[in-house]
């Protein structure tokens, strides 16, 4: 789910998603950190492999795809919960 959301955003936008929230509306603000929870895994492995390209070392690599796989983990686990609650 979190690379399709990166996709649509970056098709939508047409700039890749990121980290940083640019301040805003107080509602504009909470749904880009709720967008960027969701997509975070795929941003989070996107600038990896650009890492990985770029000759950083391979540790790092490891250590996000670990984190970004977890969170993809946890995130799903809550959306099927939410879903199913609903």
């Amino acid at each position: 789910m979190a690379g399709v959301l990166a996709s649509f955003v970056q098709l939508v936008s047409g700039e890749p998603m990121r980290f940083g929230v640019e301040p805003k509306s107080m509602l504009t603000s909470i749904g880009d950190v709720l967008l960027r929870v969701l997509a975070g895994p795929a941003i989070l492995m996107r600038n990896a492999c650009q890492g990985l390209v770029e000759a950083q070392p391979k540790m790092w690599f490891g250590l996000s795809l670990t984190v970004a796989v977890l969170w993809s983990q946890f995130s799903g686990a809550v959306l099927i919960d939410l879903v199913l609650t609903l």
